[in-house]
């Protein structure tokens, strides 16, 4: 154990790091931070910033505001730095990008020292107050388009303009208009602008887990998955395919990042399925679908999860209850349609020879589970999220740098005294605080250059904590430039329009209002990643299910969950196009797969809203008459029985081949049951149970079979 745990990695200097054999998980940046001095800085920035939000996470000694302003400075910094060792060609090209950055963080900056002052100016802004709001604005418009893509800051900057020009647009649209100045308070000096919820949320939680994801990562909890999934379900039907839905389910726990999951468990599973009979874009997608689950995946799930957590002001646990069963729903559909699709192709299992023991490598591997094991307890116990992700963080750190000091022990017996120290000195955190978790740390820390492998292990912290600085800026900058809709929507009221344009269709009709909200969701979602996504919709459509009767969690679930399934919809789906370099296959290509895979995943969240129990919500009159237990059983049921169904209609196999005839006779036999209309329930069991049974006896047949 402790030998496994002591270098699990090669450490990665930030002099060597643009070669770190790690891939990056941010988009829009190669990997690493860069060569020469500008590399170095970079790096050292990252260690900076990932520390500050550690300090501020475990003391919490600063005003809201100035943490918020802060985050942002640090992300300009870090960005447009890491552009300017990464993609900047020409010496003047890296000044210009330096220069961003260093304003940028001016930002943070001035926020901090005028902090009092700008509160008692309120209203009242200087000259120089108004500069610095308008660069403000200026660089997350220009880090957005830079390293989140234009879509993103096109869709932002037209909210923005309409802040400004509203007042001429014809009616419904037409707002009073309003000062410039009050315009430039409220988005760049506020807390319903650049420094709003999201950016609140990515400071205090998503970084945290982030970081905290880079360290389980460095310390070989990626192997551990994989080797893990390998051993499991490597042998069944499709089994380098099950191996990827499993290890993305698994990567899900600690990152909840979609693309991320592509570049780490893709490297392994993609070349993996390709070499045992599975077409590069069926690969792909398999990886792509797989891994954008991970965002449902509690514990961890996506940074969507917290920021629904605080919009909603309900504790991070009812997210993650709420996503359990669908989260087990998305993987089944996985699971099933890549079984389907490897009985059709005649693809069977690896070989036992081929296959790990999944056993040994959790023997190997076990400390790192602890860590995630306190995360899950300290969660459901009621402890915020910060303070689960930062405790967490914390262990992960105990271990890793404990490692190379155990080895050091000879006698077994002494070795676990050492551990159960270690241990209980960091368990008692509950009761004496952090600061004898953080002395504990610094011993450890000190302890580890006295010994062999000790240095590389503290080099292996410290490139963590950088690297989940890097991996934390697409989402940073993303729930900043996001801040700007958000504005719009509280500054202006627009979002009432759209609300009232739900609510009259959904008088008549809510199954229409919900596609309507499906549709907005898939729409941007081509253009924007999950979470400026998610943030846009719920924010719209949100209140507007609400006044029609769902519940308001349902609702922003239901949000999220197609705003995951829009990274996988084309034209332009993110996911599958991290996944194309991996596959050698075209990005359209494998969203048109993951589509495929996914589709059945569509009944979900419709289901979910006509049947709240499916999220393990209030339930309905079947529990009121039999239970609660049994109406989720009963809502269970329909899910397994119509995804099963309407995945072979789309694969085009169950028990054999299926005709034309058959294809359309399963999905209306699954569309019946998610319907939730009067009798399409009954007529949904009896097309289902005719179906089986059909098929069945059919598939017995060889002849026809055959046919």
């Amino acid at each position: 154990m402790d030998a496994e745990l002591q270098r699990p990695n090669a450490p990665v200097s930030g002099r060597d790091a643009a070669h770190s054999p790690v891939e990056d998980h941010g988009e829009g940046l190669p990997p690493g931070f860069g060569v020469g001095w500008g590399g170095r800085i970079a790096f050292s920035i990252a260690v900076v910033f990932s520390l500050f939000q550690l300090w501020t996470a475990a003391y919490g000694t600063l005003p809201s505001q100035v943490v918020r302003a802060m985050h942002v400075g640090f992300l300009l910094l870090l960005g447009f730095g890491l552009l300017a060792t990464l993609r900047a060609r020409t010496t003047a090209g890296k000044a210009w990008f330096w220069c961003l950055g260093v304003l940028g963080m001016s930002t943070g900056l001035y926020n901090w020292y005028f902090y009092v002052d700008l509160i008692r100016r309120s209203g009242f802004l200087t000259h120089a107050d108004l500069f610095m709001g308008v660069l403000l604005l200026v660089l997350v418009f220009e880090a957005a388009r830079r390293l989140m893509g234009l879509p993103l800051a096109v869709i932002s900057g037209i909210f923005l303009a309409y802040c400004f020009f509203g007042q001429f647009l014809p009616a419904p649209f037409i707002h009073r208009g309003y000062d410039p100045e009050l315009i430039i308070e409220h988005f760049a000096f506020g807390t319903e602008g650049i420094y709003g919820t999201p950016i609140y949320v990515s400071a205090a939680y998503i970084f945290i887990f982030v970081v905290f994801a880079a360290f389980l990562e460095r310390g070989g909890m990626i192997a551990l998955f994989n080797d893990f999934a390998l051993g499991m379900v490597g042998g069944a039907r499709g089994g380098p395919a099950q191996v990827s839905v499993l290890s993305s389910a698994l990567m899900g726990t600690i990152s909840g990042s979609g693309v991320a999951n592509v570049v780490a468990s893709g490297q392994f599973t993609i070349p993996l399925m390709k070499r045992f009979g599975f077409s590069p874009a069926f690969a792909g997608g398999v990886e792509a679908t797989a891994s954008m689950g991970g965002q449902l995946m509690p514990p961890v799930m996506g940074a969507v999860a917290f920021i629904m957590a605080e919009t909603l002001n309900v504790p991070y646990a009812a997210v993650v209850q709420a996503a359990i069963i669908p989260a087990i729903l998305y993987f089944g559909v996985c699971f099933w349609t890549v079984y389907l699709q490897s009985c059709r192709s005649g693809l069977s299992g690896l070989s036992k020879a081929e296959l790990p023991n999944p056993w040994k490598a959790v023997r190997e591997h076990w400390p790192l589970i602890l860590p995630l094991a306190a995360l899950v307890w300290l969660l459901f116990a009621g402890y915020t999220p910060i303070f689960a992700g930062t405790m967490g963080l914390a262990l992960v750190t105990v271990l890793i740098l404990g490692a190379p000091l155990a080895a050091r022990i000879g006698p077994f017996a002494f070795r676990l005294v050492f551990w159960l120290v270690i241990g209980l000195a960091a368990a008692s955190f509950l009761r004496f605080g952090v600061n004898l978790l953080l002395a504990v740390i610094v011993l450890l820390v000190i302890g580890c250059f006295f010994v062999k492998g000790g240095r590389e292990t503290v080099w292996l912290c410290r490139d963590a904590l950088a690297e989940g600085a890097k991996n934390a800026l697409p989402v940073g900058i993303a729930c900043a430039i996001v801040g700007i809709v958000i504005g719009t929507l509280t500054l202006t009221g627009i979002a009432s329009t759209f609300i009232g344009a739900v609510i009259a269709i959904g008088e008549n009709n809510l199954f229409l209002s919900l596609v309507l909200t499906m549709i907005t969701c898939l729409v941007l979602g081509m253009g924007i990643p999950t979470i400026p996504n998610y943030i846009i919709t719920s924010s719209l459509a949100g209140p507007a299910l609400l006044a029609l009767d769902v519940p308001l969690l349902v609702s922003h679930m239901f949000v999220f969950y197609f705003g995951i399934l829009a990274d996988l919809t084309p034209p332009v789906a993110l996911a599958c196009f991290a996944a194309a370099p991996i596959a050698k296959e075209s990005g359209l290509k494998i969203s048109l797969q993951a589509v495929k895979l996914a589709i059945a995943g569509f009944v979900v969240p419709f289901m979910a809203v006509y049947t709240p129990a499916l999220m393990l919500q209030d339930g309905g009159a079947i529990a009121e008459a039999w239970g609660y237990p049994v109406e989720v059983a009963y809502v269970l049921l329909k899910a397994v029985l119509a995804i099963a169904l309407w995945g072979g209609a789309f694969v085009g196999w169950f028990f054999a081949r299926l005709s034309w005839w058959e294809r359309i006779w399963a999905f209306l036999a699954g569309a019946s049951l998610v319907l939730a209309l009067p009798i399409t329930d009954e007529v949904g069991f009896a097309l289902s149970i005719a179906f089986l049974v059909w098929h069945g006896w059919r598939s017995r047949q060889p002849s026809r079979a055959a046919a």
